[in-house]
């Protein structure tokens, strides 16, 4: 069988590590990181160029390929454009309703107190390509920024001796104002430190692999970045009334994405939890990535689980904090109340997680390895910073002054206590 089903309760301390110690597996690689991170500091495009030679085996003429992702966006398939040109409406719209808006409000005694939000003028954004296509990440990355009111979004993306014109195309349509054809650890230095050709940035969002990952967190402090994300992984709360195929169906979609992706379903049925293993081999030859697809659903941190129950169903999931998680169940709404810890939501049996990589409009790029528990995923608010604003009236002062002077001078703060006496002696 290509996946196990086994019983949560009866996971011994190795075997729940392997589903709730999950990392972005970066510890190992650092070293070599931090050293291409710094050659790019001091040398420029020299050393991107020298990478992009030594990691990608392509020789780079000129890193700005802003004009070649228009000329790809005009020679797509009519097809393509009219599924890229949806996907960019459904995102642009949800995302356009995360906009906040400006508010004061004046109180009684005399304070007017508002917050205000204003975009980061300078975003670089990770989009993972080459030879391969990725115009949803493209779509997924940029347009948040654009929404939000960037003045300038930058695009990396790896290099190929043909890029593919799907993610050229797509970083077009998505609103992009300057592209570079360069990939991993060298990408995200050029973007922290900037370069000759490629503009330094105030954040840089947008997944990769291990290697970007860990220049992010290299660059983390220098400058400002989403999250640090491992694999992608899926987690499926399942009841009897879910139809095996649609669940299975989820995790072998999860599971191509990588050898290291965890794909795990949740259900206190015993019958549909050996339903569901079995339409998970009877699917996995079918597909055209089935050597990574096995590799990924029989790593001990992928599997069919049967809880006792519904609630220990539940309380798993909402520990596991997944990246993506379905929820296929009579009771679904009331199975969503229970849970904090989730980057994306799936509803319901026709509500595919591929919906949300692609289409449906929210937003793809979001926390893994248990970063749910404290952050979402990318949003408007991403590239927004806040401020406060305060004013208040001579009456507004007086009511507060007696206030704040004490709590000033019990903290040995003389000048803070006597900046509202002048005013309050005036």
């Amino acid at each position: 069988m290509t996946i196990d089903v086994r019983e949560i309760g009866e996971l011994g301390p190795v075997e729940r590590a392997a589903f709730f110690d999950r990392d972005a597996g970066i510890d190992a690689i650092r070293g070599d990181v931090r050293e291409i991170v710094e050659r790019v500091r001091e040398e420029g495009d020299v050393a991107v160029r020298g990478f992009t030679e030594e990691f990608d085996g392509v020789s780079v003429g000129n890193l700005d390929v802003t004009d070649a992702c228009e000329r790809a966006w005009a020679e797509l398939d009519a097809d393509l454009r009219e599924a890229i040109e949806t996907a960019v409406e459904n995102v642009r719209e949800f995302h356009e309703a995360q906009l906040p808006e400006d508010w004061r409000r004046e109180f009684d005694d005399g304070r007017e107190l508002g917050r205000r939000f204003r975009p980061l003028e300078r975003v670089g954004v990770y989009v993972p390509g080459g030879s391969a296509a990725y115009p949803s990440s493209a779509i997924m990355g940029v347009l948040p920024a654009v929404v939000a009111g960037v003045e300038h979004v930058a695009v990396v993306t790896p290099p190929a001796d043909e890029q593919n014109p799907a993610t050229l195309g797509a970083i077009h349509a998505a609103g992009a104002d300057a592209v570079y054809a360069v990939g991993g650890a060298q990408a995200v230095a050029g973007l922290a430190y900037g370069t000759e050709t490629i503009d330094r940035v105030q954040k840089v969002v947008g997944p990769g692999n291990r290697w970007v990952t860990a220049a992010k967190a290299e660059v983390r402090g220098d400058v400002e970045i989403d999250f640090l994300a491992g694999p992608s992984e899926v987690l499926v709360i399942a009841d009897e009334s879910a139809d095996p195929d649609f669940v299975a169906a989820d995790l072998v979609a999860q599971a191509e994405h990588d050898p290291n992706s965890p794909a795990v379903a949740v259900t206190d049925d015993a019958e549909t939890a050996e339903a569901i293993a079995s339409a998970v081999d009877a699917q996995v030859a079918d597909r055209e990535r089935t050597d990574v697809i096995e590799e990924a659903l029989a790593s001990d941190g992928s599997g069919v689980l049967l809880a006792r129950s519904m609630s220990e169903a539940i309380l798993f999931a909402e520990s596991y904090a997944p990246e993506h998680l379905a929820i296929v169940a009579d009771e679904e709404e009331a199975i969503l109340d229970r849970i904090d810890s989730a980057g994306s939501v799936f509803l319901g049996p026709y509500t595919p997680v591929a919906a949300g990589d692609y289409a449906s409009g929210t937003n793809h790029v979001l926390p893994t390895v248990g970063g749910a528990r404290v952050t979402g995923g990318l949003s408007v608010e991403t590239f927004l910073r806040a401020s406060t604003v305060q004013r208040l009236s001579k009456g507004g002062l007086s009511a507060l002054g007696e206030t704040i002077i004490t709590l000033a001078e019990a903290e040995g703060l003389e000048g803070h206590a006597e900046s509202v006496r002048k005013r309050l002696e005036e």
